[in-house]
């Protein structure tokens, strides 16, 4: 199966790869712009299928099929609900919401491989976009129970400053200044933390969004967050990551 991936944000198009490689599938080609897409559709065999973002970095993903007749079936991978009825009109398979489940992203390949094994055509039908559209907010997680000693301690994630990953481990800071070890790795957690809440700045921290009591430019166009109470080592934004984080901000 042939799979590509049209994403403007490029931590989202590799969280989405990561995804699909833990699935078994291949997603080698990332598009990021409409100009981009058109080109490359132009050039290259079509793929079976398409993990579409809507809101591009030159404009909505929607121009594409103006300009190019593209017969992929496409999965939708977006923050934005409005544009639900407009996908219909296309080849969907699913219009899944942003932070994308990994379990509803596994419903939405299953029901692609069963449609496409029969040849018929896939498509949204009415009831589907009106369910997603009124869709319950996804759950995060809202505590986390950790070993202390021979004792079980919960920890409320309002009392959480940042998650981060040392010597193999994975570990909270809360904003009382101690340290627990957790069993879940920071992949793990991706899917658990409240987006709202929680950014990951690096390869190895979350931060909270109200753990942050200054941030100041650092060498290579990156951020330094200082944090409340955590002072064990620098917390430096990613470059690739400062953009994003911007935009968390606000």
């Amino acid at each position: 199966m042939k799979v590509i991936i049209i994403e403007d944000e490029k931590p989202s198009a590799r969280r989405l790869q990561r995804m699909l490689d833990k699935m078994g599938i291949q997603a080698e080609t990332m598009l990021h712009s409409v100009e981009e897409s058109v080109a490359w559709f132009q050039k290259n065999e079509h793929p079976d299928l398409i993990f579409l973002d809507i809101q591009l970095s030159d404009g909505l993903s929607f121009e594409i099929f103006d300009l190019v007749e593209v017969k992929s079936s496409i999965i939708f991978t977006t923050a934005y609900d409005e544009y639900a009825l407009q996908a219909f009109k296309l080849n969907s398979v699913d219009y899944l919401l942003k932070p994308i489940d990994p379990e509803e992203m596994e419903l939405a390949v299953n029901k692609f491989n069963a449609n496409h094994h029969k040849q018929q055509p896939i498509t949204l039908n009415f009831d589907e976009i009106k369910s997603l559209l009124v869709s319950p907010q996804k759950e995060y997680k809202k505590r986390f129970s950790v070993k202390v000693g021979q004792h079980l301690k919960l920890i409320a994630i309002n009392e959480i400053e940042c998650v981060y990953s040392e010597n193999k481990g994975t570990y909270l800071h809360t904003v009382a200044g101690r340290n627990y070890l957790i069993d879940l790795t920071l992949e793990q957690l991706e899917s658990e933390l409240d987006p709202d809440l929680f950014f990951r700045v690096n390869r190895t921290f979350y931060v909270n969004i109200k753990a942050i009591k200054d941030m100041v430019s650092y060498t290579n166009s990156r951020l330094q967050i200082k944090l409340h109470s955590y002072k064990d080592q620098d917390v430096i934004v990613a470059r690739e990551r400062v953009k994003d984080f911007k935009n968390w901000l606000e």
